[in-house]
């Protein structure tokens, strides 16, 4: 049907469009103590490793309106840092600027939330840098709660 927002399962053909997306990610961290350099080559280096094989479950999706690429998660079990039971994450979560606010991030955590659950989780985790208030606002108003905070010093 046209217009329909497909998820999808990430093939290796779709690998560029989410390292395209590493410079919007790594824009929002907001790091003054770290280069421009430093946080876009550990961004980089994030997606790599999201992307390379691994034992644990997880999995990259997709979503898609027409052919055109909208936004991506990538979605993996982690164990919870307080009750050590086996939870769902999202290490990453990025949907384009201009198709922000209409409803592809929400369907992309569905997405997770509903992965994580046929794995019997109960929680899903997520990691939103700090200075991020767009992301961090998003993810409160669909249940997410601060849980513990990092903090950092510059020296």
């Amino acid at each position: 049907m046209a217009n329909e927002l497909v998820i999808r399962r990430a093939q290796q053909s779709d690998h560029s469009f989410i390292f395209e997306l590493s410079p919007v990610l790594a824009d929002v961290a907001q790091l003054s103590w770290h280069s421009d350099d430093v946080i876009q080559k550990m961004q980089l280096d994030y997606i790599s490793e999201m992307l390379a094989d691994s034992l644990q479950p997880q999995v990259t999706v997709i979503a898609e309106r027409n052919g055109v690429f909208l936004g991506f998660i990538h979605v993996r079990t982690h164990k919870d840092s307080i009750s050590g039971e086996v939870c769902g994450t999202i290490p990453l979560l990025a949907v384009l600027p201009q198709s922000q606010g209409l409803g592809v991030g929400k369907n992309l955590i569905e997405f997770a939330e509903k992965w994580s659950k046929d794995l019997g989780c109960r929680l899903l985790h997520l990691e939103v840098f700090a200075n991020n208030k767009k992301a961090n606002g998003f993810y409160q108003t669909l249940g997410f709660k601060p849980e513990t905070v990092q903090m950092i010093k510059p020296i």
